[in-house]
């Protein structure tokens, strides 16, 4: 698949997995999102939440190597602290590496050669 149809691909599929979209750098082909979990728990007054985050870069290929699509999936716990909201990386979630997954599968789809015309 193209560069540009992979990325328009990772920005129309994002919304599927739950995750907003935070940012986007259509020169350099990146996309970050983000996901909050309210719904965990911790014995700690100041944990807030967790927020996952997904890092999505599209590499085009030069020559005849093909376009790659690399998405860097984290997971960090986010805490009130008296300096303002502070984050600490964890061990990335489940619902962060299935969405990386996802994404990867339904954008890697390679092109049907007999589709293309010419």
């Amino acid at each position: 698949m193209p560069a540009p149809d992979a990325f328009e691909c990772l920005k129309n599929q994002l919304k599927s997995t739950g995750f907003a979209q935070t940012s986007y750098d259509a020169g350099e082909l990146r996309i970050t999102a983000r996901k909050y979990d309210e719904t965990v728990r911790r014995p700690d007054v100041t944990f807030r939440r967790l927020v996952d985050r997904l890092e999505m870069q599209v590499a085009p290929g030069t020559g005849n190597a093909i376009t790659s699509i690399a998405v860097d999936a984290k997971t960090f716990a986010e805490y009130n602290t008296h300096r303002g909201p502070t984050e600490q990386q964890e061990q990335t979630s489940t619902t962060a590496q299935s969405a990386a997954q996802t994404l990867i599968q339904k954008c890697s789809q390679p092109v049907d050669s007999t589709s293309v015309p010419g």
